[in-house]
Order: C-alpha cells, then sequence, then structure tokens
C-alpha cells in the first residue's frame, strides 16, 4: 500500500517513517509539513493510505481532507484525545492515533486500513460471489448474495445475512459505492437493503423476514422506482 505522511513535527516523522519501514507491504512515497504542500500531490497521485496530523500550521487536517477528491484512507494521528469523536464524522477515516503510540497500536491501524481497501475490491470484482469480512480478528466469508440489510449506527456497519450478523468499523458510504445497484438499494440514511428479501412494503416500512426496515422520505421514490411500482 502506497502512503504518505503529513505531519509538520519532525519527531513524529520519524516514528511514522520508523514504523513504516517495519511493514513490507507499506511504502512510503512522500512527507509533507504542511497541509498545503500536500494538496496538489494527492489531487494528482493515487496513494492507498495518509497520516494525517490534526494540528497542521496551515490549516487543520480534519478540514484539510474535506478538501481532497476520493481521499484516501485517512489515519489520523494526535496529541489530544478529545479529537477522536469528531474525526470519525468523516467516512474516510479509518482510525486515529494518539501521540506517543507504540508500535503495536500502529500495526492495529495498518490493518484496519487494510480491511477497508481490501473490502470494496472484493465486492467490485464481478467473478466474485462471495467476500470476506474482517471482524474481531476473524476471516468471516459472506455471500453476496446473502446479504438482507446493512445497517449504519455512528461509525459501525451491521451486515446482516440469512445465518448472521456481523458489526465492525466502516461506513454506509462505501458499501453503497460498491453494491450491485439495482439489487441493492439505499432506503433510509442508516439502511441499504437487498430488494431480492422484500416480503412487503407497507407506508413507510419494508419487511425483510422477521425485520422491519424504516424508508427515509427522501429515498421513498427512488426505492418505488427501483422496484417497478
Amino acid at each position: 500500500m502506497k502512503c504518505v505522511i503529513i505531519e509538520d513535527e519532525i519527531p513524529a516523522q520519524k516514528i511514522l517513517n520508523n514504523f513504516i519501514s517495519k511493514i513490507p507491504s507499506l511504502e512510503l512515497v512522500e512527507t509533507f509539513q504542511a497541509a498545503i504542500e500536500a494538496n496538489s500531490f494527492l489531487n494528482k497521485e493515487s496513494v492507498d493510505v495518509v497520516f494525517l496530523d490534526i494540528n497542521l500550521p496551515d490549516m487543520s487536517g480534519l478540514d484539510f481532507i474535506k478538501t481532497i477528491k476520493n481521499p484516501p484512507a485517512v489515519i489520523m494521528t494526535t496529541a489530544y484525545s478529545e479529537y477522536a469523536v469528531n474525526s470519525f464524522e468523516l467516512d474516510t477515516i479509518v482510525d486515529y492515533l494518539v501521540k506517543p503510540f507504540s508500535f503495536d497500536r500502529f500495526l492495529k491501524a495498518i490493518n484496519k486500513a487494510k480491511e477497508r481497501i481490501e473490502i470494496p475490491e472484493a465486492i467490485n470484482d464481478e467473478s466474485e460471489e462471495t467476500i470476506f469480512l474482517n471482524v474481531d480478528k476473524t476471516l468471516h466469508k459472506i455471500v453476496l448474495n446473502d446479504i438482507l440489510f446493512i445497517e449504519s449506527e455512528r461509525n459501525y456497519i451491521t451486515v446482516v445475512t440469512k445465518n448472521q450478523r456481523l458489526s465492525y468499523i466502516d461506513s454506509l458510504k462505501n458499501w453503497n459505492a460498491k453494491l450491485p445497484e439495482n439489487q441493492f438499494i439505499q432506503v433510509h440514511k442508516s439502511f441499504i437493503i437487498n430488494s431480492s428479501f422484500v416480503n412487503k412494503i407497507s407506508g413507510n416500512t419494508i419487511f425483510i423476514k422477521d425485520n422491519k426496515i424504516p424508508i427515509g422520505r427522501t429515498y421513498k421514490q427512488d426505492l418505488l422506482n427501483k422496484l417497478g411500482v
């Protein structure tokens, strides 16, 4: 995975550089001390992971990442743990590291980034009918067509299939962008459904087996159009 560091503190740069060098799958492409220096690079070049300090001299890391089109997976670094909640409001952020952080904690963040990168690729591969979700250090095989619905709550996703429920840190946006559009339909800000399992629709509620899924007002007409109603 190609990565860049955006960090104005030299000691922090050296720690990140050292940790990155210990992981063969990581390739450090560039290091920047300010957001404005990284802006043109990230808008032209493709990388997989950005290590981004929240407190930068020209603008905050949180504000900066909002300016990048199709941003990569972001691992925030900060000396202040209170920033963590705000940072997770952005879908592209997979984890945050509170300075000083250990190599073990760094590796955990890398595994989260790898999971975020690999899952959409697996879903988008038309030759694959199954995907693997890494939940609690266990790989779970999921048959795409067995998914009943996907629910988002805060910064967690719950994938509900015929046989199981799996929850982990992710965003509905990532799934919505990669799932087959005609089969999977977003019906609420917190739900994507598999239209193959819709038993009935009553008012603003969808019934899928024993589950009742709410229909958001702004999503209802699109749902009816896709169902051919």
